[in-house]
């Protein structure tokens, strides 16, 4: 039997290594995000934060799900949150940090959502050369682009993006995939597979 040399014991550590960090990786993010959440959130009364840990996320969420209800399901309170959202978005100064913010957020959730349309995008001709991106504008004629459209296409491994505006030909439907395993699918720089959870790619032996 051939007697394990330095150098092959170093590059067998350092496989399981980072095998190990493969496994332990993904999950010590996530637990690390999650607590920095909590704790930020809990942190904005910090000394019942030191009496009873969590309740102040915990009542966060309870509030901002009743609110929630109120606002949708009682017209008393959606007069509320319009009246709300009016004063602000006509407020200087508050209203430019306010609007783009909704705007944001109701891109991603609620009825409203934006990023519900992917497409695929010819960004290059010869060699052609496809993106998958999201329909937010199906027309442009009020800046006098007519027959154009407007594109989001997020970054992988990011929450950032950018947008870009071209013709209606340059476009076509994502078939087979919805919209949630398409954002997956680009944000993951295309590791994600298409029509399962499973990666499309796998470690070496």
């Amino acid at each position: 039997m051939k007697k394990p040399t330095f150098e092959s014991m170093t590059n067998l550590f350092l496989k399981n290594f980072f095998q190990g960090l493969i496994i332990i990786g993904p999950i010590g993010l996530t637990i690390f995000v999650i607590w920095s959440v909590i704790t930020s959130i809990d942190n904005i009364i910090p000394s019942v934060a030191r009496q009873i840990p969590g309740l102040v996320f915990i009542s966060t969420l309870l509030v901002t799900a009743l609110l929630g209800y109120l606002g949708n399901k009682f017209v008393v309170g959606r007069f509320f949150v319009d009246a709300v959202d009016r004063l602000l978005e006509k407020t200087p100064g508050i209203k430019h940090i306010y609007s783009p913010t909704k705007d944001v957020m109701s891109s991603f959730v609620g009825d409203k959502k934006k990023f519900s349309d992917p497409v695929w995008v010819k960004t290059n001709e010869n060699p052609e050369i496809w993106r998958i991106g999201f329909l937010t504008q199906k027309e442009m004629a009020d800046v006098e682009k007519h027959n154009y459209v407007a594109v989001y296409l997020p970054h992988s491994y990011a929450i950032s993006g950018w947008v870009i505006v071209t013709e209606e030909k340059n476009i076509k439907p994502v078939v087979g995939m919805s919209a949630a395993t398409a954002m997956k699918f680009a944000v993951s720089g295309g590791v994600a597979g298409f029509h399962s959870d499973e990666n499309i790619f796998k470690a070496p032996e």
